[in-house]
């Protein structure tokens, strides 16, 4: 048996979503007249309650187009330090839109908005001005863990008290749904932008949207524009996107099972702690990861050792509980 848990990015398109793209009606959308990118555009803008959404082919280039949005160069961002934004999107914010960016340590990822505040600079002649708080939700390196909602709201209205923008990055905000059954809109509410992906847990083969009120949606398109991000017949990726909206999106509680499954599984190696599992990642610790993930492999399971110490495991649709089984005993058998 294979089972592949290194990310929920490794999910290919089932025949019916093939169907969908393959079926679907295009234009140029550098024009504007792909119908179907407009209707995921619009869609996906009414969920979350923004005026506008613009389509992307990955979730680092929505994020950095949200950030430029409202930071200018010379100006800082804010993030918790294990943050995508600034681990992961590689060096993307100075690259591109010359803007720097200082780091915050919160447990669990999950942001404290009194302590957040506090480390805004103002303009001046000294300090960098900061531009844009970013929250991610669910916070992928934290383990998946989902923000809390009401530090969200306090962060949002003393950030606008400081006249800083909040940023969120919802790549995973599907799961902080089908986590919390918190809407999407209340998700959405304090934050003056938000970026999401269609390619993680909704199994689509590509794609992500900014979204942003309609007074910067034309300066978005010009910075996707500028980075190489808008394409022409993109709709037949839109298509997957509005297919996996259509029947990927319910069915998420199934991968946050799997992965409390096998959490539970695993708790007895002293490698996990089960509570600590809110949706579809789990974080193994312990010594010697490095090696269990190649031994693991060798045997048809993979996952990501990010050192010897530890390692990511992330449950999706492509994997269903014969899968989880397998790894299960396969990981038990390695760790005893």
């Amino acid at each position: 048996m294979q089972v592949d848990l290194r990310s929920d990015t490794v999910t290919r398109p089932n025949p019916e979503m093939l169907g969908a793209m393959s079926h679907a009606e295009v234009g140029d959308d550098v024009f504007g007249d792909d119908p179907t990118v407009n209707e995921l555009e619009r869609r996906v803008a009414e969920l979350f309650g923004f005026d506008a959404a613009v389509f992307t082919p990955t979730g680092s280039m929505a994020n950095q187009i949200a950030l430029q949005l409202s930071a200018s160069p010379g100006e800082e961002i804010l993030a918790e330090t294990r943050a995508h934004v600034v681990n992961n999107e590689v060096g993307a914010l100075a690259a591109y839109g010359g803007v720097s960016s200082r780091t915050f340590w919160s447990e669990g990822g999950r942001v404290n908005a009194e302590e957040v505040a506090s480390l805004v600079n103002g303009p001046g002649a000294y300090a960098t001005p900061t531009a844009v708080i970013a929250v991610e939700n669910t916070h992928n390196a934290a383990g998946g863990t989902v923000q809390q909602l009401g530090e969200v709201e306090r962060l949002g209205r003393l950030a606008h008290e400081r006249g800083v923008a909040l940023h969120m990055d919802g790549a995973r905000i599907w799961n902080a749904r089908a986590a919390t059954n918190i809407g999407f809109r209340k998700w959405a509410e304090p934050v003056d932008t938000l970026s999401v992906c269609l390619s993680k847990g909704l199994g689509a083969p590509a794609g992500s949207l900014v979204l942003c009120s309609a007074e910067k949606e034309a300066r978005a398109r010009t910075v996707r524009k500028r980075m190489g991000g808008t394409m022409r017949q993109s709709g037949y990726l839109a298509a997957a996107g509005l297919y996996a909206l259509d029947h990927n999106l319910a069915r998420l509680w199934q991968d946050h099972a799997r992965a409390r499954f096998l959490a539970d599984e695993l708790a007895a190696y002293g490698v996990c702690e089960p509570e600590e599992v809110e949706t579809n990642i789990l974080m193994l610790t312990g010594e010697g990861m490095d090696r269990i993930a190649a031994q693991a492999e060798e045997r048809g399971v993979r996952f990501l050792a990010f050192s010897a110490t530890r390692a990511r495991l992330i449950t999706h649709l492509d994997v269903d509980d014969a899968g989880i089984e397998y790894t299960a005993k396969v990981l038990s058998e390695l760790l005893r």
